[in-house]
């Protein structure tokens, strides 16, 4: 009889712990089930270089949502991202994204500057005023290679 007393009490400890596995995997995978908590909207960039899905969008150093899918738009030739908000966190028509770099070589992130003036975006609007991320390495090599112009010299 204690050997299956034992052998109950080592199952549920197996179990609890299954459980801890599988809730952290989903906390640190940032998996929801619930995925109307959150609305798209899309912003056009002319390079979207070292921007990756799931990179950070953050409005006021806030992160407030995830890069969700990126593709070529063909006919405008721009590059396509969609952006998953937090319900609740209103960006106006307005407002305008930049990909920045966190640090001097850290990951990318969308920096959105939410606006004010104007009507509230909902799932699905266009974000217009984008501008591309700085490309360190190009400036490092226009430098190296002396196609950088100082202002007032032709």
């Amino acid at each position: 009889m204690k050997k299956y007393s034992i052998e109950t009490v080592v199952g549920i400890f197996v179990l609890i712990g299954i459980i801890c596995v599988a809730y952290m995997t989903l906390k640190l995978g940032k998996v929801s089930f619930s995925g109307d908590s959150y609305y798209s909207l899309y912003a056009d960039f002319t390079s979207v270089s070292g921007l990756r899905i799931g990179n950070p969008i953050e409005i006021e150093g806030i992160e407030v949502g995830r890069v969700e899918n990126m593709s070529i738009d063909q006919k405008r030739q721009v590059a396509v991202v969609e952006l998953k908000i937090r319900k609740g966190i209103n960006v106006y028509d307005d407002a305008s994204a930049t990909i920045k770099t966190a640090g001097l070589i850290g990951d990318k992130f969308i920096k959105i500057d939410a606006g004010g003036a104007g009507g509230v975006l909902k799932h699905g609007d266009r974000i217009t005023e984008t501008t591309a991320a700085l490309d360190i390495e190009d400036l490092v090599g226009k430098y190296a290679f002396g196609d950088v112009t100082k202002k007032g010299n032709k």
